[in-house]
């Protein structure tokens, strides 16, 4: 260890932070020592250190456009030091409304909210999306990571419920989330590709997306995305919540920042954002690749200005 620095192997490219980063990074922070309201030209692109129930009702109403909200799932985990102990079911209900209905009036009347979460907890989230929001889908995705249990089949699904506060007005860009896959038996009419094209690297077809992902891909060593968050959200999965439901220029605001995938990914993708976030070197951390952003915008899986299958890799460089 350097300066603080966790020390990994040369090819291992996980973000961390120093000891001197750490004292730069978090000069850059929003903290609060009184009661007053916030508007919003003090906290928009801001990464918010503090307890959420402390600053949530200080900030402005109906600022965002799109609110990514992942609380911790109700499972016991140690985050950084600040411990989540398993809850029965009524009582991480009561957990999840001690914010939600205030998180929920931040939302513009025309936004989206997409609430995360995995098999155990998902019935809790949806009933309390049913009493805040009018629930549009529920996106399921794979999580392949972990090597499973001995005596159950392996958890690799997350759910995402997808709710907006008025369901007949919110802004939804289909275009922007289309996937490129490979045509497996390639139709023609009249002899022309129907509903594809041909190149020289292969048959490819833009599809509507569906809500079911699996082509994410969870961060690993080797990834420059990777940090030692324990549940981290990867940043093509933030793309495609912030590409279809927050308009260019837009505000994206994650009360669970965690080390700020979601401000990373809204920055790559020319958005807005606010991040709260309760663990000092997470918002660091989060600062550390805001910063980065700044000179490399690439996501993952995400090139040409469309969504690619897994393991088609050297196809998105050549785009």
């Amino acid at each position: 260890m350097i300066d603080g620095i966790k020390s990994y192997a040369p090819r291992n490219k996980t973000a961390t932070l120093s000891d001197s980063e750490m004292a730069l990074y978090s000069e850059r922070l929003m903290t609060f020592d009184s009661n007053s309201p916030l508007n919003l030209e003090m906290i928009v692109n801001s990464t918010i250190n503090c307890d959420l129930h402390n600053v949530l009702q200080l900030l402005p109403v109906q600022f965002a456009d799109l609110i990514i909200l992942d609380p911790p799932y109700n499972l016991s985990r140690n985050f950084n030091g600040f411990k989540f102990k398993e809850l029965s079911d009524k009582d991480y209900l009561d957990y999840l409304r001690s914010f939600f209905p205030e998180v929920v009036k931040r939302l513009k009347p025309d936004g989206s909210l997409y609430f995360c979460g995995d098999w155990r907890c998902t019935a809790a989230l949806q009933q309390v999306m049913e009493e805040n929001l009018t629930i549009i889908n529920r996106i399921t995705w794979q999580r392949e990571k972990g090597r499973g249990a001995s005596r159950n089949w392996k958890n690799s699904m997350e759910d995402i419920w997808f709710g907006v506060a008025d369901e007949k007005n919110y802004y939804f860009d289909l275009e922007a989330v289309k996937q490129k896959r490979k045509v497996i038996t390639p139709y023609r009419e009249n002899g022309k590709p129907k509903d594809w094209e041909a190149t020289v690297d292969g048959n490819f077809r833009l599809t509507h997306p569906s809500n079911f992902w699996d082509d994410i891909s969870i961060p690993f060593w080797s990834m420059p995305e990777n940090t030692d968050h324990p549940t981290q959200k990867p940043e093509k999965l933030l793309a495609k919540l912030i590409l279809a439901s927050c308009p260019e220029n837009g505000i994206v605001f994650d009360p669970f920042l965690g080390s700020g995938t979601s401000s990373v990914t809204a920055k790559k993708l020319g958005r807005r954002y606010v991040g709260v976030e309760i663990n000092c070197e997470y918002c660091c951390l989060a600062e550390k690749r805001l910063a980065a952003a700044e000179m490399n915008k690439t996501i993952q899986g995400y090139a040409g200005g469309v969504f690619w299958e897994r393991n088609t890799a050297n196809l998105q460089k050549m785009k």
